[in-house]
């Protein structure tokens, strides 16, 4: 077996797979930019080594860097993870060549599945059943305006080296294509270095089902089930689970045998998935290979009992697949949730800032948690906002699924704004608990939102979080001389300002709610706190701000009530000002208008990048371009004013 292993990867896939290699008895080597300095992988490995600048384009995409490193530490193998190299052919070739094992597919495999164009055009010569689409070399506007034509709308434009959901979109109408397909283009080459797509007729309702497959060099392929990640937004999977619910049993046989073909169709050696559409009665459709390991390979890890990491690099190793396929037996049910530093309610923005807190209890033993990050460490604007993959484990789909929403309502998670109560109203969905929804579920169901009003006792509980810097017993609000402690902040509720003056006398506790005085009882200690104000209480766990809101965590979910901001509320001047800043920061990637032009509303002017993800900045009114502050290639902080329109 290898000695030493060098990782070319970050964040929780490196954590993953050095855990697996120490259990092996390989010493691991980390590679890191300047923004992972500090991050958990590189703390984990027994040797670390820079990269260069956060950028991925100048550190984790640098093949030759990386190579250079793996001789000159003396590494036998490098194990790409998932993103970043891990699918580039010539980065496996280039390792081949410099006599180093790439843990993964043979280049001549990657070449042949990793463009969705050719790996749809060997599928269908193998007849495998396809939707109707183009995957031609001609990449003219005109002809993809054609072709959508010749399949019919809708259609569905994807990046013919993507994954992960970047440079997807829908076209519903001709209009539209010309945009979507440039919008499109722009992000695929930023994350894929690749502009070629294919458009393929849009299914609206199936199911995403992918089967995962493994092979190694003696000519053996064997499937290891299942998984159903139907659950996605925006084409990026949000909940996985295996095996696939309710599948009928010659569909899921016939998953099973077209994706072993398609495995030996391609000399396939190591971890794959293929991955298909089904309409939910006799339709099964090839998607796509994706020739690494998956971001939910856990789920198949639980119901099956191995370590694909391990059987990862035992291949790559020239040993045999461990099992036979009838020595591998699924048990149970896993489920799997993303949770990311982003923000449902305000349009699933990334978040970026320290993750102060970051525990999960696990009582029963029944939970996984696979991450790259632990309290302190800094989520930054460089790269995939994911804090962990939470994964439970049942007898049953309703266990599992039970087992993952009260991990997930129970954990102590702050200091930024993440997704975990938008994954756990998915979880509690009576829909999703049916069994199985459809790649249409997050459109039918808005969860971003969990709605909750602001009473009384919320407002005084968040304006005492505010005031007190979270710590609202063992802090002072402030003092007046010959007067009682006392603080004033105005919040939003109803879409309106609420002023909450707060008062503490003799350490009793009084509130005014703009000028009315509404009776409140505090207690408890430290962060924790109870509000009565009345019949109503509000058990706080903690709170915090970031400037904008304050967020309580309370019962297991968070609630926000905005800070008042006088200048997006002062009137539509301000609020059209206020649209055209950045909302985070980014990397400015076009710029559509010049000084002097005129613009109608919902125009797009700027396109920004960040996290790997592109934000359309348009016009909130018509009216004429008077500055343009940002070229191509800048970098915008947070709240930097892009433009300014004269209505």
């Amino acid at each position: 077996m290898f000695k030493k292993l060098l990782i070319a990867n970050r964040g929780e896939i490196a954590c993953r797979v050095i855990k697996t290699a120490r259990r092996m008895g390989i010493k691991t080597v980390a590679v890191y930019s300047d923004a992972d300095a500090q991050a958990l992988f590189v703390r984990m490995a027994d040797e670390a080594v820079r990269l260069g600048p956060p950028p991925a384009a100048e550190s984790y995409l640098r093949a030759d860097e990386i190579i250079r490193i793996t001789k000159e530490v003396g590494a036998e193998a490098i194990h790409p993870g998932y993103g970043f190299l891990s699918e580039n052919a010539g980065f496996s070739r280039a390792c081949d060549e410099a006599g180093i094992a790439f843990v993964g597919p043979k280049p001549h495999t990657i070449e042949a599945m990793g463009s969705k164009a050719r790996a749809k055009q060997l599928m269908g010569e193998a007849g495998v059943p396809m939707l109707p689409g183009y995957q031609g070399e001609d990449q003219s506007t005109d002809t993809f305006r054609a072709e959508a034509e010749r399949i019919g709308y809708p259609v569905l434009l994807k990046a013919a080296a993507g994954g992960g959901g970047k440079g997807m979109r829908i076209v519903n109408e001709e209009k539209d294509l010309e945009g979507e397909l440039e919008s499109a283009k722009r992000e695929a080459v930023s994350a894929f270095g690749d502009d070629r797509f294919i458009v393929e007729k849009f299914l609206g309702a199936p199911r995403h089902v992918e089967i995962q497959i493994f092979g190694d060099t003696h000519g053996n392929v064997v499937h290891l089930f299942e998984r159903d990640c139907s659950v996605q937004r925006r084409y990026q999977k949000v909940i996985e689970e295996a095996p696939a619910p309710n599948l009928p049993d010659h569909v899921r046989a016939e998953f099973h045998r077209a994706a072993v073909e398609a495995g030996k169709a391609v000399d396939y050696v190591g971890a794959g998935t293929v991955e298909f559409l089904y309409d939910g009665d006799e339709g099964v459709y090839f998607m796509e290979m994706n020739t690494r390991l998956q971001v939910e390979h856990p789920v198949t890890e639980e119901i099956t009992g191995l370590d694909l990491v391990e059987w990862q690099l035992r291949v790559a190793y020239g040993e045999e697949i461990p099992l036979r396929q009838d020595e591998i037996e699924p048990q149970g049910h896993a489920v799997e949730a993303r949770l990311y530093a982003e923000d449902p309610e305000e349009n699933y923005l990334p978040q970026i800032g320290r993750l102060t807190r970051f525990e999960f209890g696990d009582d029963d033993g029944i939970l996984r948690l696979d991450t790259g990050v632990t309290p302190g460490d800094t989520i930054t604007p460089f790269y995939d906002p994911m804090i962990a993959k939470v994964i439970t484990y049942g007898s049953n789909r309703a266990e599992a699924v039970d087992a993952l929403a009260s991990a997930l309502s129970a954990a102590d998670i702050g200091g930024l704004v993440t997704n975990r109560d938008f994954l756990v109203r998915i979880l509690r969905h009576p829909e999703f608990r049916e069994a199985p929804p459809t790649t249409k579920f997050l459109t039918d169901h808005d969860l971003a939102s969990g709605a909750k009003d602001i009473s009384d006792a919320v407002l005084v509980a968040a304006a005492i979080t505010y005031a007190s810097e979270g710590r609202p017993l063992d802090r002072a609000l402030g003092f007046r001389m010959n007067g009682p402690a006392e603080a004033s902040v105005t919040l939003v509720r109803d879409r309106k300002p609420a002023t909450v003056r707060l008062l503490d006398r003799d350490g009793g506790w009084s509130a005014e709610i703009d000028g009315e005085e509404t009776s409140v009882r505090v207690s408890g200690s430290g962060e924790a706190f109870v509000i009565t104000d009345g019949e109503e209480a509000v058990d706080v766990e903690w709170g915090w701000s970031d400037g904008h809101a304050v967020f309580l965590i309370a019962s297991g979910e968070t609630i926000r009530v905005p800070l008042f901001d006088p200048f997006s509320e002062a009137g539509a001047a301000d609020a059209a000002a206020a649209a055209l800043s950045s909302p985070m920061p980014a990397t400015v990637t076009g710029v559509m208008v010049s000084e002097g032009d005129e613009v109608e509303a919902g125009q797009p002017l700027m396109t920004l990048e960040a996290m790997k993800m592109e934000t359309v900045i348009k016009a909130p009114e018509a009216g004429r371009v008077t500055a343009v502050h940002f070229k191509k290639g800048d970098s915008a902080a947070k709240g930097a004013q892009l433009l300014d329109i004269e209505a």
